[in-house]
């Protein structure tokens, strides 16, 4: 990574520093001028813009366990992650009628 390495934060993108660290963002505050990062280890950060600009990173890929580093259940994620059989997947259009 060089010092043209600089890339826009998106809540929810994974990014790697030039140190190797892998983190995401949680957090954009414009009001404060700050980026809040969750590292994979779990531990939180928060970084002013300035730094944030200053420092080279690419944008990632999640790990393959990005969940690893968050103290959650699988039924903590607020959504029905259980598969669901072939026979109820239903056609594209009648997904779209349900929307409706």
């Amino acid at each position: 990574m060089d010092d043209s390495d600089h890339v826009l934060p998106f809540i929810g993108s994974w990014y790697k520093d030039a140190a190797g660290g892998i983190f995401e963002i949680v957090a954009i505050d414009n009001d404060d001028g700050t980026v809040g990062i969750q590292h994979f280890d779990g531990s939180v950060e928060e970084l002013d813009l300035d730094t944030w600009w200053e420092t080279p990173m690419v944008m990632v890929e999640p790990p393959e366990d990005w969940s690893g580093s968050l103290d959650m259940e699988r039924e903590d994620y607020g959504v029905d992650l259980g598969e669901i059989p072939i026979e109820e997947w239903g056609t594209a259009m009648e997904f779209i009628e349900r929307a409706d």
